[in-house]
């Protein structure tokens, strides 16, 4: 038996019904009630809850000096006990990850630009533009980015 061809009103019926199911589709997603608290943003797996994501134990961050976190892109500077700065691992000259903390100084290997490791400022150039800061707190001998 063959199956009649769709009439110009049929079309018009079935792309109908398909814009009518998408709306209400729309809806009920929009009324549901909103995740969990806890919850990822698309309610499926955990947050990074309140303390944030883990990017190393303090004591892994020398007293006076650094820690380079490239993969994260963070420097981790520790002026005294457990005070813990963060600033971005990114050079503002070029765009460079920096290398090292040494005498109060965070350095970028590829041009020599300095910046002060309390404050993230430009000590030397070529960089004129200060590292941005990222937060950060100290938990239980962990350090978050907050």
């Amino acid at each position: 038996m063959a199956v009649p061809p769709l009439t110009r009103r049929g079309a018009l019926h079935g792309g109908a019904g398909a814009a009518l199911g998408a709306v209400a589709g729309y809806l009920t997603a929009r009324t549901r009630l909103p995740a969990e608290a806890g919850s990822a943003a698309n309610a499926h797996g955990p947050t990074l809850g309140t303390e944030g994501r883990l990017l190393a134990s303090l004591d892994r961050v020398p007293i006076g000096g650094g820690l380079v976190l490239g993969a994260d892109k963070v420097v981790l500077t520790r002026p005294s006990g457990n005070e813990v700065l963060g600033f971005s691992a990114v050079c503002t000259h070029q765009g460079c990850t920096v290398a090292s903390v040494a005498q109060g100084t965070i350095r970028c290997p590829c041009h020599g630009s300095r910046f002060d490791a309390g404050t993230g400022a430009v000590v030397h150039g070529p960089a004129t533009q200060p590292l941005s800061t990222v937060e950060v707190v100290v938990r239980s001998g962990s350090v978050f980015a907050s």
